[in-house]
């Protein structure tokens, strides 16, 4: 314990030393790479997949490699921070472009792949790159053997190995052996995993002796110990190191040894898995030693850690992709109470919808959101003005100018956000998207009541073509006393959706607004009663976005969310037009919801000054101003709400 203590102190978990690159997965499981049509792009390599899991699982891990001073570096450097890794030991190297490995599905036991890893960014590492205060700080040092097999890499690496033990920092050493990085192969032949071969095998075994922990497949310890009979393999490594040796074994989940080698492998203590159906092996090696050393960095039991590490790999070889399919504590926490169960993770409702919302996002709680997704109302205005509806998109780009200005003007900086239609607003979504903006676009057809999309029933295939910040808002007229054949509409409409936003990624956002119905409660008890049955179908939308509440309804909201779905991101409140005392009554009414991240307010800021504009009577700047300045009055009527509830709060607890 006193070693657990000591490294808790220290700046970081685990430090991994080794492969970041990009993964681009074919699209289409059971085709040819040839055939493929289509890819996703992730996160990769194995060090990297292996601190951006362990960070994920909640472990203070940092990243030591290279990336090139590219679009694709660019993304990689973003997606480690999105876990909280630090990337500060990364350099950015301006003479190599980033490692790039491109990925297939043919079948369970088929998964071809090819490194683009020519003179790449990550095998550039050099002795140079290492600090010697920065590898102090941790508690771990993680390299993989792929990080061994050039001059330069070796040379970082053994670096940092010496500079680990010299400063009481374990090691680990990920044999990760691709015979294709060690020019054992032809150079598409990333798919192949065992080359015996008597030099590779010398250089791995010259470093062993440096680790405290060694993990690898059978097929590794094969290398490693230069004997295709893994006990005599086993045998070598051990004359070579007392380090404990983990052996992964797939199904059958995998085997420690912390002293003498057994005479039978099955003598050493083996910890079994979960079986579950495979989708894609690629990536749960990775998956496998972020669970485990989740466990044993914090001074778990063997036993424990290597449940971690199987349910890890098991959760990841039911997924597409390799870093994106990293579960979260709270995923592994579910995944081990019903593993039971579990034979097809994939499958699982609780499970995916804990993978959607457990992970790190971005946080969004004191949302100021221009909202001019409006469509039907911007073509009544610019008739009603006499207008060519033409301007229309031009009016919108400006509107996001107006934003911008009134986010650098008030600080509002990861606090703004738009709603943006694509029928006048393509250019204005393509203006707002990447500034770190909450976006928001509709997919409903306006006014239509059963709901229907935008863009057909085929919604999926549209979501495929949205940004991933994106977030789909849904505005629905519904009403739970609707007549059956009504609602059954509407509720299967709002299933389809649902399901797309679940396989796209998106996160949803629903504009609840029941009818007007007389002798059916108030409006707000209607909308709860919305929200209820909603979540009764089984949805969990992101976001919701309500008309102003009285306090009480508030309380039921609150209540509702809380039961329901303790990870949703909360309640914007909608405008409707409304006058700005109106609009702060309806936040100070807000202001006490533990549920409630701001607002989402469209025609009471842009109907005056986009009226003007529309008739001519001023230019574009002057738009930008007088929306600028109507945006940055509402921003006060919600800070003075939000201000108001704090000093209240302070109040009753002094």
């Amino acid at each position: 314990m006193h070693e657990v203590s000591e490294m808790s102190e220290r700046q970081y978990d685990l430090i991994c030393l080794g492969r970041l690159a990009v993964d681009l997965y074919a699209q289409q499981p059971g085709a040819r790479l040839e055939d493929a049509s289509s890819f996703a792009k992730y996160l990769g390599g194995s060090s990297a997949n292996a601190a951006f899991g362990a960070a994920r699982l909640g472990l203070r891990t940092a990243m030591l490699s290279r990336v090139g001073d590219d679009h694709m570096g660019r993304f990689l450097l973003e997606t480690l921070h999105s876990v909280h890794c630090d990337t500060s030991q990364v350099q950015v190297d301006a003479q190599r472009l980033t490692a790039l490995v491109l990925l297939g599905i043919k079948d369970r036991d088929s998964f071809p792949l090819i490194f683009y890893r020519e003179n790449c960014a990550d095998m550039a590492l050099a002795a140079e790159d290492i600090d010697e205060a920065f590898i102090a700080s941790s508690g771990a040092l993680a390299i993989t053997g792929t990080h061994f097999s050039a001059p330069g890499v070796h040379a970082a690496s053994s670096k940092a190995l010496a500079l680990a033990r010299k400063h009481g920092v374990r090691t680990v050493l990920d044999i990760d052996y691709r015979p294709v990085l060690w020019g054992l192969t032809g150079r598409g032949d990333g798919e192949t995993r065992f080359i015996a071969d008597d030099q590779v095998t010398a250089h791995l075994q010259a470093i062993l002796p440096q680790f405290d922990l060694i993990v690898g497949t059978e097929e590794e310890f094969h290398i490693a110990g230069g004997s295709q009979d893994l006990l005599q393999a086993l045998q070598a490594v051990r004359a070579l190191t007392p380090a404990t040796l983990v052996v992964k074994r797939g199904a059958l989940g995998c085997s420690v040894i912390e002293g003498a080698i057994p005479q039978a492998l099955e003598q050493a203590p083996t910890y079994r898995g979960t079986q579950v159906e495979v989708l894609n092996v690629l990536g749960a090696g990775d998956a496998f030693i972020a669970g485990f050393l989740y466990g044993w960095l914090r001074g778990e039991s063997i036993e424990r850690s290597c449940a971690y590490a199987n349910a890890c790999g098991a959760i990841v070889v039911s997924r597409h992709g390799c870093a994106p399919a990293m579960p979260s504590r709270a995923e592994l926490d579910y995944f081990l109470a019903h593993a039971d169960r579990l034979q097809r993770p994939d499958r699982d409702a609780e499970l995916a919808h804990l993978h959607r919302v457990s992970v790190a996002r971005p946080a969004w709680d004191d949302l100021h959101i221009f909202a001019f997704d409006h469509r039907s109302q911007f073509y009544d205005l610019a008739c009603a003005c006499a207008a060519d509806e033409a301007r229309v998109p031009r009016l919108k780009r400006l509107l996001v100018e107006a934003v911008a200005k009134a986010e650098q003007e008030l600080g509002l900086q990861r606090r703004v956000g738009v709603l943006i239609d694509q029928r006048y607003g393509e250019d204005a979504l393509h203006a707002a998207t990447g500034r770190g903006w909450w976006i928001g676009r509709p997919v409903e057809t306006p006014g239509s009541h059963p709901l229907e999309f935008e863009y057909g029933r085929s919604l999926g295939s549209q979501l495929q073509h949205w940004p991933q910040e994106h977030v789909v808002k849904c505005l629905v007229a519904f009403d739970p006393d609707d007549n059956a054949d009504l609602r059954l509409e509407q509720e299967t409409q709002l299933l389809t959706l649902y399901g797309a936003v679940q396989q796209s990624g998106h996160e949803l956002l629903l504009e609840v607004i029941p009818p007007a119905r007389d002798g059916a409660g108030t409006p707000g008890e209607r909308v709860v009663r919305a929200m209820k049955r909603i979540y009764n179908l089984g949805i969990r939308p992101e976001w919701w976005k309500l008309k102003p509440l009285a306090a009480g309804e508030w309380t039921a909201v609150d209540a509702l969310i809380a039961e329901r779905d303790p990870y949703c991101r909360g309640v914007v409140l909608l405008g409707l037009n409304a006058p700005f005392d109106e609009l702060a009554a309806g936040f100070a009414a807000a202001s006490r919801s533990a549920s409630c991240r701001g607002f989402a307010v469209g025609r009471s800021l842009f109907v005056e000054p986009a009226d003007a504009w529309l008739r001519g009577e001023i230019d574009d700047a002057a738009l930008v101003e007088r929306a600028a300045q109507q945006f940055a009055r509402l921003a006060a009527l919600w800070r003075q709400a939000r201000d108001g509830q704090r000093q209240r709060t302070a109040k009753v607890s002094a």
